[in-house]
């Protein structure tokens, strides 16, 4: 296993191979497109992606975000070119994924915990006990969180939609309660008062809509919607903002398997606790030799000069040498589907 230490050097590898795990139509790409879909957790980085990359090659990376289990029911359905996610699709849906599957890690990234409170400037600042309480129905006043803090009653808002965004929230709040609150891509939050909403987009229009509401969303979306984050308490009982320090001082110690997943993350001792990676979904077979190419092209620049766009969106970077095996495995094992 290969641990995720962040590289300081900005070295450019050779780049030959580009690819990036988002959903695109695997019959339907040209030498001027590349279709993909899926989480909304990197949608931010990924449109900086398509910007630049379009720049740099003249070939548009078109993608849409639907959630990560959108992106992988999308990739199993060959509707895409590449699929994103910030889920690890389960046994059986790898085995739906009749041309095989790579998973490419592009970026780190954290969960912001979001709120409206009309007239609190000062930061709000949430305890691991109090988080549980809030997503779990057992206090449902904003003063409850805090006495200083309005009396004034907490509107939860969640994802409707199967999400790796709610899955890293449900780990860590599996840590936090014993167990109580289950790991899941789609929660039952057993709490009938829970506003829920697609996407990113739509649970942080809900939150800025109520006052008295909180929500989560991708940390990068957060603050380009201008929504107030909290700062949530770790391990070591600071309460920390959910920077990229923060961030890749979570992932410091993360250990990557050989086929470039990861290890859970569950409830990080150092920096912001509500951090993952996030991958693109890559066919093994292609159905001809020019799209196998311009998959590789991209998921070259990706993890080479697309890697510089990452911390300037909110995000980490890939380490170097995670970025190096990846493109090796993009280079070894993709091959045009036999007809």
């Amino acid at each position: 296993m290969a641990t995720f230490l962040r590289n300081q050097c900005k070295h450019i590898i050779a780049a030959t191979v580009m690819a990036t795990t988002i959903a695109v139509g695997i019959n339907g790409a040209n030498g001027q497109e590349i279709k993909g879909a899926g989480a909304s957790f990197p949608e931010i980085l990924y449109q900086r992606y398509r910007t630049e990359y379009k720049e740099d090659t003249g070939v548009d990376f078109n993608y849409t975000s639907v959630g990560s289990g959108g992106g992988i029911r999308l990739f199993i359905n060959e509707s895409t070119n590449v699929g994103s996610s910030t889920l690890i699709p389960t046994p059986i849906e790898k085995n739906q994924m009749e041309d095989g599957l790579l998973m490419i890690p592009t970026a780190g990234g954290s969960v912001a915990i979001v709120y409206n409170l009309q007239n609190v400037t000062n930061d709000v600042k949430i305890s691991r006990e109090k988080l549980a309480k809030i997503f779990t129905g057992d206090i449902s006043n904003w003063s409850q969180v805090n006495p200083r803090l309005p009396n004034r009653e907490i509107q939860v808002v969640v994802r409707s939609d199967e999400s790796g965004t709610s899955l890293i929230l449900t780990k860590y709040l599996r840590e936090i309660t014993n167990g109580r609150v289950k790991a899941q891509r789609k929660p039952d939050w057993g709490a009938d008062v829970f506003a829920a909403r697609p996407q990113d987009s739509g649970v942080a229009s809900e939150v800025r809509r109520i006052d008295g509401a909180i929500g989560y969303v991708q940390t990068s979306f957060a603050a380009k919607s201008g929504l107030a984050i909290a700062r949530l308490e770790n391990q070591a009982g600071d309460f920390v903002r959910p920077t990229v320090e923060a961030t890749n001082n979570a992932l410091a110690n993360i250990e990557f398997n050989e086929d470039l997943t990861t290890n859970s993350i569950d409830d990080p001792e150092e920096g912001y606790p509500l951090v993952s990676l996030t991958w693109l979904l890559i066919y093994q077979k292609y159905p001809n030799k020019e799209l196998l190419e311009s998959t590789q092209d991209f998921i070259s620049w990706v993890l080479t000069e697309g890697q510089v766009f990452n911390e300037e969106e909110g995000y980490t970077e890939i380490p170097e040498d995670i970025a190096t095996r990846a493109i090796e495995i993009i280079n070894e094992q993709l091959q045009v589907r036999p007809y």
